[in-house]
C-alpha cells in the first residue's frame, strides 16, 4: 500500500514539472538573437562572425609556433638502434700477417641526449616570443574594431530603412484620404477628374516605393546577418527606434588625435620591435654556440646471427660541444645590412601611417560635421514642410488652395522627411569613422 502510494506521488510531480522540463529544452540557445538590440549583435558577432574566429586561430597558431620555438631549450633525447650484416669484413696487417678484425654480425641500441646551453637562434626566440603574441593579438583587436564598425552601419542601415516605410505607410494613408476626398468632390461636380488622378499616380507610386524599400530591406538583414555569422534561415528583428539613433549620433569633437590609439600603428610598432630583435640577432650569430651531450649504448658482437644478443657491451659517452663560427663569407654581414635595411623601411612605413591616420582624422572629423550640420538642416526642414503642408491641407479643405499645391506640399514634406533619415544614418556612419580614426572605437562599443 505504502508502494502504490509512494508510485503515485512520483508520477503526479512528473506531471507537473514534465512541462516546464520540455518548455526549457525547447528554449533557443545561444545561437540566435531573434530579436536584438545594438549591442546585442556586435557581442554575437564578435562570438560568432568567421573572420573574428579565424582570427582566434591564428593567435592559437602563433602560440603553437612560439612554443615549438622555444621547445629547443628542452633536453633532446633520441633513441637509435642498428643492425649490421658485415658481408666483406676489412683485413688488417699486423707483424707481417693479415687478419680479419670484427665479427660478421653487429648491433646497437643506444639512447643519446642533448641540452643547450647558448645558442643564438634560441635567444632570438625567447626575445621575441612577447611581441610575437602581441602582435597576434593585435590583429585579432583590428577584426573585431572592423566587425563592430561594419555590424553598426549595417544596423543603422536597417533602422533607417525600417523608419522610411513607416514615413510612407503614413504617406499612402494620406494620399488614400486625399484620393477619397478628390472623388467625391469629382463625383459631386466640384472638381475634375484631374485631381483624384493625381491623388491615383501618387498613390501608385508611393505603393512603389514601399515595395523597393521592402524588398531591399530583405537585403539589409541578409547582410547583416553575414557580418554576424548569424543563420541565415533564422529570424532576426532589431529593436530601437530613430529617437535612440539620434541620442547615438553625437560625439566629442574636441578629442585630440594620438596616432597609438590605432591598432594599425600598433602593429607597425610592434613590427618595428622585432625587426630590432632580428638584427640584433644577426649580430648575435658571431657567438659560439655550446650544447651539452650523453650517449649510452648497447653494442652486440657475434659472428653467428641466432647468438648476436646472448652478449652486450656497454658504453656509455658524455660532453660539451662548442661550435665557433669563424669565416662564413660575408653571409653574416649581408644580414644584418639587411635586417638594418628592413628597419629604416618600417620606420618609414610608420612615417607614412602616421600621415594618413592624420588624413583620414580630418576627412572623418570635417564630414561629421558636415553630416551634423545637414541632419540639423534636415530636421528644421520636417519641421517646416509639416507646418507647411498642415496649412495647405486646411486651405485646400475650405476651397482656397488647388489640390496641385496640396500634392506639391505632401510631396515636399515626405522628401524632407526621406532627407532627415538619410542625413541621420550619414551622421552615424561620419560618427563611426570619426572614431576610427580617432582609434576609440572598442568592442564593447
Amino acid at each position: 500500500m505504502k508502494y502504490n502510494k509512494a508510485l503515485l506521488q512520483l508520477l503526479v510531480c512528473i506531471s507537473l514539472f514534465a512541462p516546464a522540463l520540455l518548455r526549457a529544452q525547447e528554449q533557443p540557445g545561444d545561437s540566435t538573437l531573434q530579436t536584438a538590440t545594438l549591442q546585442q549583435c556586435i557581442n554575437y558577432a564578435l562570438k560568432n562572425q568567421p573572420a573574428v574566429k579565424q582570427s582566434l586561430i591564428d593567435e592559437e597558431i602563433g602560440e603553437r609556433d612560439i612554443n615549438s620555438a622555444l621547445s629547443g631549450w628542452l633536453p633532446q633525447v633520441n633513441a637509435t638502434g642498428s643492425l649490421n650484416d658485415n658481408i666483406k669484413r676489412q683485413v688488417m696487417a699486423f707483424e707481417g700477417q693479415t687478419r680479419t678484425i670484427g665479427t660478421k654480425y653487429t648491433s646497437a641500441l643506444g639512447v643519446q641526449a642533448s641540452q643547450q646551453i647558448l645558442n643564438a637562434g634560441l635567444i632570438q626566440a625567447s626575445r621575441t616570443a612577447k611581441w610575437y603574441r602581441q602582435q597576434y593579438k593585435q590583429g585579432t583587436q583590428n577584426t573585431r574594431i572592423n566587425t563592430v564598425i561594419d555590424v553598426s552601419k549595417a544596423y543603422y542601415d536597417i533602422l533607417t530603412s525600417q523608419e522610411q516605410l513607416k514615413i510612407t505607410d503614413e504617406n499612402i494613408a494620406r494620399l488614400q484620404k486625399q484620393l477619397k476626398d478628390a472623388y467625391a468632390q469629382y463625383e459631386g461636380g466640384l472638381v475634375d477628374k484631374t485631381d483624384y488622378k493625381r491623388a491615383q499616380i501618387s498613390l501608385s507610386n508611393s505603393y512603389a516605393d514601399k515595395k523597393r524599400i521592402s524588398e531591399l530591406l530583405k537585403y539589409k538583414y541578409s547582410y547583416l546577418k553575414q557580418l554576424m555569422g548569424y543563420p541565415a534561415e533564422k529570424q532576426l528583428e532589431l529593436i530601437s527606434a530613430s529617437s535612440n539613433m539620434e541620442t547615438e549620433a553625437f560625439v566629442d569633437t574636441t578629442q585630440q588625435l594620438n596616432y597609438r590609439n590605432r591598432v594599425e600603428y600598433q602593429l607597425l610598432e610592434t613590427q618595428r620591435k622585432l625587426q630590432g630583435i632580428n638584427t640584433s640577432y644577426n649580430k648575435l650569430a658571431y657567438l659560439p654556440s655550446l650544447a651539452a651531450n650523453y650517449n649510452y649504448n648497447y653494442n652486440y658482437l657475434n659472428d653467428k646471427f641466432a647468438d648476436l644478443y646472448d652478449r652486450h657491451f656497454p658504453s656509455s659517452v658524455a660532453g660539451l660541444t662548442l661550435s665557433i663560427p669563424i669565416f662564413q663569407g660575408t653571409y653574416r654581414i649581408q644580414q644584418i645590412r639587411r635586417s638594418q635595411l628592413q628597419e629604416r623601411r618600417i620606420d618609414l612605413d610608420l612615417l607614412n601611417t602616421k600621415n594618413q591616420i592624420f588624413s583620414q582624422y580630418e576627412a572623418a572629423l570635417a564630414t561629421y560635421k558636415a553630416n551634423l550640420n545637414d541632419w540639423k538642416t534636415a530636421s528644421q526642414n520636417v519641421e517646416l514642410s509639416r507646418d507647411v503642408y498642415n496649412t495647405i491641407k486646411l486651405q485646400y479643405n475650405e476651397g482656397i488652395k488647388t489640390y496641385l499645391e496640396l500634392m506639391t506640399a505632401e510631396t515636399d514634406l515626405r522628401t524632407t522627411q526621406i532627407n532627415y533619415l538619410n542625413a541621420l544614418y550619414s551622421l552615424l556612419s561620419s560618427k563611426l569613422d570619426l572614431q576610427q580614426a580617432l582609434g576609440t572605437i572598442t568592442t564593447q562599443q
